[in-house]
């Protein structure tokens, strides 16, 4: 009930959320992100834990399939290292062995996920990241994850057609 001259005060959202909509009101974030589960993780049964991480996280995972990338997909894929002197060891390592490559999908899935993974060296990553739990070293550190939306776009495009991103 409101009296002549006084407002409601607004009703507050049910949860924060991180962006706010015109109205005040915050909106959620939903997006998707690319992850592989490398050949290190693999050869170790190791995906199951892995996608307990991000599930237990509130990741979705809605897509997934293991496959073997061949040397012309692996060079593809890292071609944004191609000039980099450990671009034919990283070529090498993603061919090695079977990968799990994924679509999750949650509020800020892309920096969620980033998160969740941990530094890029196992050394550096913070306590129960993926990579402190599970990677062997820098170079067999067990996932890769999308850095953006952007990139998200286009290895989630690389590996899946869109009819096979259900959930």
């Amino acid at each position: 009930m409101t009296r002549q001259g006084l407002r409601k005060p607004p009703i507050p959202p049910i949860r924060p959320l991180p962006f706010p909509d015109i109205q005040g009101f915050a909106i959620m974030a939903i997006e998707h992100t690319f992850s592989i589960i490398k050949p290190d993780a693999t050869r170790r049964n190791l995906t199951g834990k892995i996608n307990a991480v991000f599930e237990e996280a509130g990741l979705r995972i809605v897509a997934q399939k293991r496959i073997h990338m061949s040397p012309a997909q692996a060079e593809s894929f890292y071609g944004v290292h191609r000039e980099r002197p450990f671009f034919k060891d990283l070529v090498s390592f993603m061919i090695s062995g079977p990968v799990v490559v994924q679509v999750l999908e949650g509020e800020n899935a892309v920096a969620r996920n980033r998160e969740l993974m941990g530094a890029t060296n196992p050394a550096n990553a913070a306590p129960g990241t993926i990579r402190k739990l599970f990677a062997e070293n820098i170079e067999a550190n067990s996932v890769h994850g999308s850095d953006s939306a952007e990139n998200a776009a286009i290895e989630i495009a690389y590996f899946f057609a869109g009819s096979e991103i259900v959930g």
